[in-house]
């Protein structure tokens, strides 16, 4: 195997933790080259405080902060609304997601800066460093990726923290949290430590989102969401922008319980997984925007949808939002879309989100037809017909075979 050139500039996918903070140490010491820490601003709040000059003080030429909420909510986090993503039926995708997002940002650097090399802190054990480099070779094909936790000695997080001694790099690290976290404007995840084992319990101390279910308000909270083009425009009748629909429907998902979920789920690397979510503005846009379709969509449109949005989220959680299937995909999704319009009216009462009306100057839906009164649009009698055809095959397969 040809040996790697040895990488000039890197640029590093930056949070500042534990992991990344002895990674941009480790890549100067290893390689004695110009290392460019960037982060991107999708959602994470807090945990930005004071980045630049960690970052800065560990060893980073430039710290790059880049403010991508908007991009994330308009252009990966509504499109997977409209395909109705959601992967293994309960997993709305949020880290999934996030990750192209952050890795096309980080090309566009790497361009920028001239740099000849990307890294990352994705484990060779998660779905991270798959759509890390899937976006990276499909971006930035020409640039080499780094990726220390295939290739470095350390054994594990107890070697990090004392590596981060050594370099007096502060890393906070306690009993408290014994988990990992990753946060969004999509969602927040935790993994590991006491929830390696699937039948431990969440505690609820663990939640930052979402108040409990059993705390939530005595009053039910209902909302208005409109649509246009299979996207939501606006809430109660106020026109909002994507970023300030996740951030209005996470503040009222949140307050009354709604969007949490607990689940093993299959990695793309074969190992199974136990992950809990808190997802409450993500949640009330799936379930408001699937239930608009089934009055917009006609039936073959949207039973076809349902079957492709399975292999849609699927090819999300395995990192290939650049590929050329994904585009085609896309395509079809928002063709669909065209004429889903109109109003959802939600209902969201502890920890559940319940549609309670719909309607739409395109819906397909005929009182006319459906009603169980007299009407004149129907003739109940050409029903015979039909099921004697449709019946035929298991007729004739029943007279052969019985």
């Amino acid at each position: 195997m040809k040996e790697k050139p040895a990488p000039k500039k890197i640029v590093l996918a930056y949070s500042g933790g534990l992991d990344t903070s002895v990674i941009l140490a480790w890549l100067k010491d290893t390689y004695g080259c110009e290392v460019i820490a960037f982060c991107a601003d999708v959602g994470q709040k807090e945990e930005l405080t004071g980045l630049e000059e960690k970052g800065k003080n560990t060893g980073a030429s430039k710290v790059y902060i880049q403010d991508l909420r908007l991009e994330f909510a308009r252009d990966f986090i509504f499109p997977a609304i409209r395909g109705n993503a959601i992967y293994e039926m309960r997993y709305l995708l949020g880290t999934s997601m996030a990750r192209p997002l952050i890795a096309k940002a980080m090309a566009e650097v790497a361009t920028k800066e001239g740099a000849d090399a990307f890294s990352h802190g994705a484990t060779g054990k998660g779905n991270d460093q798959v759509r890390f480099e899937l976006t990276f070779k499909a971006l930035s094909p020409n640039l080499q990726i780094i990726a220390p936790w295939r290739t470095w000695n350390f054994g594990g997080r107890a070697d990090l923290i004392e590596y981060a001694k050594k370099k007096g790099i502060p890393v906070p690290v306690t009993a408290a949290k014994p988990y990992s976290m990753d946060r969004n404007l999509m969602h927040l995840s935790f993994e590991g430590g006491i929830l390696e084992d699937p039948y431990n319990e969440p505690k609820e101390d663990m939640f930052i989102l979402t108040v409990s279910p059993e705390k939530a308000p005595d009053k039910p909270t209902y909302l208005e969401l409109d649509f246009e083009n299979g996207d939501c425009v606006a809430i109660d009748g106020k026109k909002l922008n994507p970023l300030e629909v996740m951030e209005t429907l996470n503040d009222l998902g949140g307050k009354n319980g709604v969007g949490r979920v607990d689940i093993v789920e299959n990695r793309l690397v074969g190992i199974k997984s136990r992950g809990v979510y808190e997802t409450p503005g993500g949640t009330i846009l799936h379930i408001a925007h699937r239930d608009l379709e089934s009055i917009t969509l006609d039936r073959d449109t949207q039973h076809k949808k349902d079957e492709l949005s399975q292999e849609f989220a699927r090819y999300i959680y395995n990192g290939q939002w650049y590929s050329n299937q994904m585009n085609a995909l896309r395509a079809y999704m928002d063709y669909t879309q065209k004429y889903v319009n109109g109003t959802v009216r939600i209902k969201l009462y502890k920890g559940s989100c319940t549609v309670v009306g719909r309607k739409s100057n395109k819906s397909l839906y005929n009182a006319g037809l459906s009603t169980f009164e007299k009407e004149e649009l129907y003739n109940q009698y050409d029903a015979e017909g039909f099921i004697n055809l449709y019946g035929l095959p298991m007729k004739e397969w029943a007279r052969v075979n019985k």
